[in-house]
């Protein structure tokens, strides 16, 4: 008889590091993958970005003075509060810097525009390298747009990894912007932005509870929806469009919101809230009713999956789809991103793609990312 133990899998420790469209936090989170690629979470971290930092990254996301030495100068800032944050997941994982092959680092995005050919993200990759010791893989979505797509959303490729099923299934992330990928018993994933996630809700709760965000989706529930409005922001062409397709902050964005509530102006700002959350819900629940009506299944990730009042409002949107958070999956719902950074990473230096042509629209499956050696 054979006695001697069978070797545990080998495994590889990435790091993935996201802030989105919420312009609230650095999320870092240290992930190991092993030889099936399956990723388990080993730890994590998140920074807030400072009120100041948050102010100037608004600022630069419309045109202005001086716009070239901001934006490098707040790159650096950024840089030095990234590198904290993976430093601090490394300790939450018990880990040294040494032990991670390589972090993927998305950076801020401030300009995203695949219909004029580039994506800009605020980043300094080789700060980054320098003060963590960790090498860094960066700029992920320039590839995509050069192949022809739109270089978003990125995170389907890791869901379709991590949530597989036979029966049709979804993957909802809501984060700033919400986006869906489709999941079925064919290798034919697609996926897509769907449009606002919590980013209109978050920007209203500040100015008028000053709040970062209505917890619970608390102060929605306390008023009443506005059919008028709601109208009025679905007829948003970004909806109709067809997939692929992707949005952020260049459209919907406080000025959007301002130009649709100048016929409303009487609103109650509670009534604003609950209309904007349900243009979050309806915008969802159309999307995945024309994508894919047949969904069975929604698995809901990010930030917004801990908002009690869309998930209430969702299941009423769609009662015939079972709707759960991630959390029954094994994953938490609020590093399902930057698990997914590790996880490109980790597709880059082991030259694997990772794009899906059939979510963003490039020519070809394409290795993403750049390479700053630590």
């Amino acid at each position: 008889m054979n006695t001697t133990p069978t070797p545990a899998p080998a495994q590889e420790i990435f790091a993935g590091l996201m802030s989105g469209t919420s312009l609230d936090a650095a999320d870092a989170a240290i992930v190991s993958f092993d030889t099936t690629g399956r990723p388990q979470l080993l730890g994590s971290a998140s920074i807030p970005y400072p009120q100041t930092l948050r102010d100037e990254l608004l600022a630069l996301h419309v045109p202005g003075f001086d716009e070239l030495h901001r934006a490098a100068q707040l790159a650096n800032l950024l840089a030095d509060l990234y590198a904290e944050a993976l430093l601090q997941a490394c300790v939450a994982a018990a880990i040294t810097p040494a032990d991670v092959v390589a972090a993927g680092v998305h950076g801020q995005t401030l300009r995203h525009r695949p219909e004029s050919g580039y994506t800009l993200q605020l980043n300094q990759p080789a700060r980054i390298a320098e003060q963590s010791g960790i090498t860094i893989v960066a700029d992920f979505r320039s590839r995509d747009i050069a192949a022809g797509g739109q270089g978003a959303p990125l995170v389907p490729a890791f869901h379709a990894s991590l949530f597989s099923s036979a029966l049709p299934r979804a993957v909802l992330n809501i984060g700033g912007i919400a986006n869906l990928t489709l999941l079925n018993n064919s290798d034919d994933v697609t996926g897509f932005d769907t449009g606002p996630g919590n980013m209109l809700l978050d920007h209203w709760a500040q100015q008028h509870l000053h709040l970062p965000f209505d917890r619970d989706g608390a102060w929605a529930a306390s008023g009443k929806v506005d059919s008028g409005l709601l109208n009025a922001l679905l007829s948003e062409p970004y909806f109709s469009l067809p997939a692929p397709k992707s949005t952020g902050r260049d459209l919907f964005n406080p000025t959007w919101l301002q130009l649709r509530l100048r016929e409303h102006a009487s609103l109650p700002p509670a009534d604003v809230q609950a209309t904007l959350l349900a243009l979050t819900a309806n915008s969802i629940g159309n999307a995945l009713q024309q994508a894919q009506p047949e969904t069975h299944e929604v698995i809901v990730c990010g930030g917004g999956a801990y908002n009690a009042e869309l998930l209430r409002l969702l299941r009423v949107t769609l009662p015939h789809v079972r709707w759960q958070t991630s959390d029954a999956q094994g994953v938490a719902p609020e590093w399902i991103e930057a698990m997914a950074f590790a996880w490109l990473a980790q597709q880059c230096l082991q030259g694997l793609p990772g794009n899906l042509p059939s979510v963003t629209g490039a020519q070809g499956s394409r290795i993403l990312g750049a390479i700053y050696q630590k």
